[in-house]
């Protein structure tokens, strides 16, 4: 509360997401509405659900709430799909909500970053450095499962919400990002969640699909009326090879065999090949 209070008047990059909703609804509790401007990204990478969650969660919180068009799609830095993709991404978004926060007169740009992200490979949190962005509930040492306790505290919608990363994380590293792919994999995620499989990915490799499910679910998926459809329905959507993941869902899964080296995330010439392998 302290630390949110010190900052005044800020603009919350909001996803929707367990974390972000979390800070917006600290934000509007802490330094009152009339102080706070929630702010989402509309891209070719956000899942059309996504973006709905979030009108409906800054509605429900009273927030003032904006979208952006960013515009990552016209940079052949992210739509080469390099290992540092979020960080372009980040890049431009963090551009855009900087001329907003100038404009409207807020003091600083905030983000729903957890102590958590600060361990993993995370590009993105180095252009959040470069932008000044500050991150409450990372700074008060909150981790993800923090989040989620104080969500349901405050009773937030959000506080079980599966974590629902940008659709370009679904595509390996080093093949091109195109909006054709990405509504691929969000029409097949979908269908999955639509089977009643809530923690899903598709992840993208060319032609060929691989679905993670949470593990408990492998058997399921792989019945055979069920099988069959999900076959189906992806070889439709043009997929040639649809496979299942037999370790199930992870988050993160296309960083695996990356070699991290230092704290920016630069990483083994060598390991170009396995890092695509996900």
């Amino acid at each position: 509360g302290e630390m949110l209070r010190s900052l005044e008047r800020v603009v919350v990059a909001f996803s929707g997401g367990v974390d972000s909703t979390l800070v917006l609804k600290a934000a509007v509790e802490v330094l009152g509405r009339e102080n706070v401007l929630a702010v989402t990204s509309r891209s070719a990478s956000v899942a059309a659900a996504d973006v709905e969650d979030a009108v409906r969660l800054a509605e429900q919180m009273g927030a003032a709430h904006e979208f952006i068009e960013t515009d990552e799609f016209t940079n052949p830095d992210y739509l080469a799909n390099p290992t540092n993709r979020c960080y372009h991404c980040k890049t431009s978004l963090y551009s855009h909500l900087e001329r907003i926060r100038i404009e409207r007169g807020m003091r600083f740009i905030v983000n729903g970053t957890n102590a958590d992200d600060e361990t993993d490979y995370r590009p993105g949190l180095l252009a959040a450095a470069e932008h000044g962005v500050r991150a409450p509930a990372a700074e008060a040492g909150m981790t993800k499962s923090d989040i989620r306790v104080w969500s349901a505290r405050m009773g937030l919608p959000t506080h079980d919400k599966p974590a629902s990363p940008c659709l370009s994380s679904r595509v390996q590293y080093g093949e091109a990002i195109t909006p054709e792919k990405l509504r691929r994999i969000e029409a097949c995620e979908a269908y999955l969640r639509g089977l009643g499989f809530r923690e899903c990915r598709v992840r993208h490799h060319g032609d060929l699909a691989r679905i993670e499910v949470a593990a408990a679910e492998v058997e399921r998926l792989m019945a055979p009326a069920l099988r069959s459809g999900v076959d189906g329905h992806f070889r439709e959507a043009g997929y040639a090879y649809v496979t299942v993941d037999l370790r199930g869902f992870r988050s993160g899964s296309m960083n695996e065999g990356m070699v991290m080296i230092g704290t920016k995330g630069r990483r083994d010439e060598g390991t170009k090949r396995a890092a695509g392998a996900g």
